[in-house]
């Protein structure tokens, strides 16, 4: 069982950043890849950005290229999501996932086992 916390979530206004921070624990030798995505009301769950252990390799969602970076150490299980010139539009609880098999890619919400219980983030105009 891996168990997945993510935090650092909060209130920022428009044009700020805000970094937040999650951490695998448990039987985390089968986890490859740690992802982020986001979920307002009446909304799917929309992917942010994901990271594989392996090389570092990073992908994102298009809506926060070049806006957001995923980092992390596959050796403390921790990745975090340094958002920057945030929006309203980016206003969300956002979760941390872990994968284990390729069976999925790694934007589809079905790549991923564990899931955290999710942080707000909240952005005012």
């Amino acid at each position: 069982q891996v168990h997945v916390v993510e935090s650092g979530g909060g209130l920022v206004q428009a044009g700020g950043s805000l970094t937040l921070s999650c951490t695998a624990s448990g039987s985390t030798l089968s986890v490859y890849a740690m992802g982020w995505f986001r979920q307002t009301p009446g909304k799917v769950r929309e992917f942010v950005g994901a990271m594989r252990w392996s090389g570092y390799i990073k992908t994102y969602g298009d809506s926060v290229k070049g806006r957001f970076t995923v980092s992390g150490d596959s050796a403390s299980g921790t990745v975090y999501l340094q958002m920057n010139n945030l929006t309203p539009d980016d206003t969300a609880v956002y979760y941390c996932a872990a994968a284990e098999s390729s069976r999925f890619k790694l934007n589809e919400r079905e790549e991923y086992a564990y899931w955290g219980q999710g942080t707000q983030v909240t952005v005012s105009p």
